[in-house]
């Protein structure tokens, strides 16, 4: 929340059927929505010992055809019956995101989205070798943003996993949703990724931002590439990230910089955020942002035997810290939040997207809520 340092063009027009590329073909059908994580599907007595029927999200997932396996990686076709979901959360300022992917090759270490792949009845561990497409991105991304409930609503993109991912090369799922917000006005759009790719999608983004509200985000934890490389074992180099910003911004694209997350005794140093900082100002970021990384179970159960191998001397910190909430202390978080207040006035960053001084038909803008 993975890498090559550089990436193919994009399969052209890859929505325009409204089948993913794959080396299978799958017919999408109606399926009934992903199932509360407390759903144990039917009531009906299962003989001792037996597993229960799989509901939901989790039958999709074990019926799902495989369409590729490669570096070490294996790829899922999925029928959905939306692109859109209705986010009713309080710790996000949002009401809507996209995810065209369960599942992210980026294999970081300490991404919370984990326990997604347990609503599949997966491993936690399985989030970055087993990926799962959403089928029929297109058309239904289409659909969900003709609904009157959508309008005037921020959409939220690559909240969970990363929308540039390697899958996105070929399958170009995120590619063919663009593709529907390009002919629409008055959206407000966000994408947050990991990922240089994003700027081979420049031609769909100025449509966009001609005539709705578009903000990209690109998450940078360090600029230490050997730090960064054992963090996020296959994202793009902090500095190709910094690029992409560079490139997002000569384009007129609004764009700027997340330091996310912010992790204790590795990246949180007055020195690495300055520097992060920095070299956000001088890519052309319009704004810098920071939050302390966020534990579920899932991510502990990957992050701390990590640092227990690599760094040990942490792992003590990290589990009195995280063994019974999923927040860093208070006081912790709030000389962060000053730490990263101070940087910004010092680089003349804002701390979210300004509110655009070109007119548009609706969709009013929405604040971020980063410390």
């Amino acid at each position: 929340m993975a890498t090559a340092s550089t990436f193919p063009a994009a399969p052209q027009n890859s929505s325009s059927s409204g089948v993913l590329r794959g080396r299978r073909n799958s017919t999408p059908t109606l399926f009934p929505d992903v199932p509360a994580p407390w759903d144990s599907g039917s009531s009906t007595l299962q003989p001792p010992g037996s597993r229960p029927e799989r509901v939901g999200i989790a039958r999709l997932a074990s019926s799902s055809p495989l369409a590729d396996a490669k570096r070490g990686t294996e790829y899922f076709l999925l029928p959905v019956r939306s692109i859109l979901n209705h986010c009713d959360s309080e710790r996000v300022p949002f009401s809507w995101t996209v995810n065209p992917y369960r599942g992210c090759e980026f294999g970081c270490q300490y991404c919370y989205a984990r326990y997604t792949h347990e609503y599949m009845e997966l491993d936690s561990a399985d989030f970055e070798r087993k990926i799962y497409v959403k089928q029929d991105c297109g058309p239904l991304a289409g659909r969900d943003l003709s609904m009157e409930k959508v309008q005037g609503e921020h959409i939220a993109i690559g909240t969970a996993t990363d929308p540039y991912q390697p899958a996105e090369r070929e399958y170009g799922a995120t590619r063919a949703i663009l593709e529907q917000m390009a002919s629409r006005k008055g959206l407000s759009v966000s994408i947050t990724t990991k990922s240089h790719q994003v700027t081979r999608d420049l031609d769909l983004l100025l449509r966009i931002a001609a005539h709705s509200t578009l903000q990209v985000n690109l998450s940078i934890t360090t600029l230490r590439r050997r730090l960064a490389r054992m963090l996020e074992p296959r994202a793009p180099r902090p500095d190709l990230r910094l690029e992409a910003v560079r490139q997002l911004r000569e384009a007129g694209i609004a764009a700027g910089v997340l330091a996310m997350p912010v992790l204790p005794g590795l990246t949180d140093s007055e020195a690495d955020l300055d520097a992060l900082a920095r070299a956000a100002r001088d890519a052309g970021a319009q704004w810098f942002a920071a939050s302390v990384v966020f534990l579920m179970p899932a991510a502990q159960k990957q992050f701390l035997p990590f640092l227990e191998a690599k760094f040990p001397k942490l792992a003590r910190r990290y589990r009195e810290w995280f063994t019974h909430s999923n927040y860093a202390p208070e006081s912790y978080r709030r000389e962060i939040s000053a730490r990263v207040a101070a940087l910004r006035k010092k680089y003349k960053l804002d701390s979210r997207p300004a509110e655009p001084a070109r007119p548009r038909e609706s969709a009013p803008q929405m604040t971020l809520g980063f410390e």
